[in-house]
């Protein structure tokens, strides 16, 4: 290995480079590849990158006291790799959360079989933020809910793989993965021609069936409901509109009529909607259903989709399975749903609403990762090793005043990657958040949004904290032996 390798150490497993300091197998032809260049060409690949982006205009939004700040996207050139026959197995494990979350929300807003039979405490269900009473007895589409999901993985120090948490109320992030894997083809165009990277630009494509899927109209309007400019995920919102074929919409532009159909406003006149991508929680999609302040939502639009007039992804209420507390029983729900083990593991999680477990999450909160059942983006979660006294006597009195509302886990050594730090290779902290469509079918992206902690010793991945990005390859090697399901797909990228 070059002299830059020297010095490069891992606190954990390394997802490129392995325990002897060579390359993983999967990794071996990029990791050649590396070598072959000097650092100033390797300065110069990372510039173009961040060019790339530029010009790309790809953003994301850091809410913060100084107001909304529009940042660049963060991306670093070297790849987080995969092996196929790995991922094979990956890939069949979020298929097989998602089944079954979604038996699981169908249940809980009809015959709640799974309460009556108590494997999840019915006043678990009850107390959730984001249950919502006002959908018991509708069944969506295909019995479908979360329509896409965003499973946050990361790998322990051991190279198991675990799922962190699931996101099913409306998880953002999957423009990110496609536009990395744009701007590393205009960077490092000659390793693509290298190495047996399988495609992820087909996300786009399954997205719009499966949102077509969710209407019986053989050409169905679809749009994308979005807060507007200031969200965080504006790009994202317009990316994916313009690549499904969908409008545009917030909600001012959409109306329901006498007659119980979602309209467009169009400069002709008005124009059905069949499917909603909605990009907007749930709280405030109707102002009279929900929030009545609200004017981000359309009147009448819970009654125009309780009574099939009109399809949303993600169905309103889904986010009842995105509780980092009933995280905990997934496990449970797979085996009761589909009478199968689970493919991929969950963390180790201690719920605060049970005595024992609760004391002992007081007792160790310098050590524990301690988060709320619905926050996201890392807000309100507190990291033990990395916290001061303060923060924990601070949690303590939060999770003493609301035990339902907190979860502790260990603090996982994350796996880490090659990251280029002041034109060194240094190892820092990801994870990985694949996506997962359901409709009429069911599909996983290959590989996903990889996110990577840019502070040394850092766990927080987040890019609204300071986290950065990598491309995601899943690789064909030599010890590879894909799936029929990824044989399918396995086109090499030019």
């Amino acid at each position: 290995m070059p002299d830059r390798w020297k010095h490069y150490e891992s606190p954990g497993f390394d997802e490129l480079i392995g325990d002897e300091g060579t390359p993983r197998p999967a990794a071996e032809q990029l990791i050649n590849w590396l070598n072959e260049l000097s650092d100033a060409d390797l300065s110069h690949r990372q510039r173009a990158a961040q060019l790339a982006i530029e010009q790309m205009g790809i953003t994301f939004t850091v809410y913060s006291d100084k107001g909304n700040i529009d940042r660049e996207w963060p991306l670093d050139i070297v790849p987080r790799v995969i092996d196929a026959l790995e991922w094979s197995t990956i890939e069949a494990g979020l298929q097989q959360r998602l089944r079954a979350l979604n038996l699981f929300i169908n249940d809980l807003y009809n015959d709640q079989a799974i309460l009556k039979d108590n494997i999840v405490p019915r006043e678990l269900i009850e107390s959730s933020s984001n249950f919502r009473p006002e959908c018991l007895g509708m069944t969506p589409a295909h019995g479908v809910w979360a329509h896409i999901c965003g499973s946050d993985l990361v790998r322990g120090e051991d190279g198991t793989i675990y799922v962190l948490e699931d996101n099913l109320r409306v998880p953002s992030g999957v423009s990110y993965m496609i536009e990395n894997r744009e701007v590393m083809k205009r960077a490092m165009p000659e390793v693509f021609r290298q190495c047996h990277i399988l495609p992820v630009d087909n996300y786009t494509d399954n997205l719009q069936y499966m949102l077509s899927s969710l209407s019986e109209e053989e050409e169905p309007c679809l749009v994308v409901l979005t807060p507007g400019v200031f969200n965080s995920a504006y790009f994202e919102h317009t990316f994916l509109a313009q690549e499904i074929g969908a409008e545009l919409v917030e909600g001012r532009d959409l109306v329901v009529l006498d007659d119980g159909y979602v309209y467009m406003r169009i400069v002709g006149g008005l124009k059905r909607v069949d499917v909603i991508y909605r990009r907007v929680d749930d709280a405030f999609i109707d102002p009279d259903c929900f929030n009545p302040d609200s004017t981000l939502g359309v009147s009448g639009l819970m009654k125009a989709w309780l009574s099939g007039k009109v399809a949303i992804a993600n169905a309103p209420g889904a986010g009842v399975a995105d509780d980092k507390v009933i995280y905990s029983y997934v496990p449970d729900i797979i085996r009761y749903y589909l009478n199968e083990e689970p493919l991929i593991e969950n963390v180790p999680t201690y719920r605060c609403e049970n005595d024992e477990e609760r004391q002992y999450v007081l007792d160790n909160l310098a050590t524990l990762v301690v988060k709320p059942a619905n926050e996201s983006g890392g807000y309100g979660m507190l990291i033990g090793p990395q916290s001061t006294p303060e923060e924990q006597a601070e949690m303590a009195e939060n999770i003493r005043s609301n035990p339902r509302n907190y979860i502790g886990q260990p603090t996982l050594t994350l796996s880490t990657a090659p990251t280029i730090c002041e034109g060194q290779f240094r190892a820092r902290h990801l994870d990985l958040r694949p996506f997962v469509l359901q409709g009429r079918n069911l599909t996983v992206t290959t590989g996903g949004l990889t996110r990577v902690a840019m502070v040394e010793g850092s766990l927080v991945v987040n890019s609204s904290q300071g986290g950065g990005s990598k491309d995601t390859w899943v690789v064909k090697s030599n010890t590879s032996s894909p799936s029929p399901q990824t044989s399918q797909r396995q086109t090499q990228e030019q």
